[in-house]
């Protein structure tokens, strides 16, 4: 009798088991699609706060990348900005040698 009991056990942790591999399947397939969407959405995030473009480009950017997807993403760190920007005043490119030579004008 014990023995019975015993392999009604075992087989009802096998058929428990059993029921649980589609539960698990169904976990692991939501956690990679949430994986996928979240690499699919990337590259908009890195275009969206990236500080090499600004207004018009940077919309311009994510739309293309709506629309081409990963191929706007490569341009992207390939081209942009398309214009650059003057990020300094028009003297810091020759202030920091003014200190170093003697003008004798």
């Amino acid at each position: 009798m014990k023995t019975l009991g015993i392999l009604v056990v075992i087989f009802l942790v096998i058929i428990g088991m059993l029921a649980l591999i589609p539960l698990a399947a169904m976990g692991v397939s939501i956690v990679f699609s949430i994986f996928c969407l979240a690499v699919w959405f990337l590259p908009f995030w890195i275009i969206a706060t990236s500080d090499e473009t600004t207004g018009f480009e940077k919309i311009a950017w994510l739309l293309a990348m709506f629309c081409l997807s990963w191929f706007a993403w490569v341009f992207y760190f390939f081209l942009a900005p398309i214009k650059p920007r003057r990020r300094h005043s028009q003297y810091s490119r020759h202030s920091r040698y003014r200190d170093n030579y003697d003008y004798d004008y």
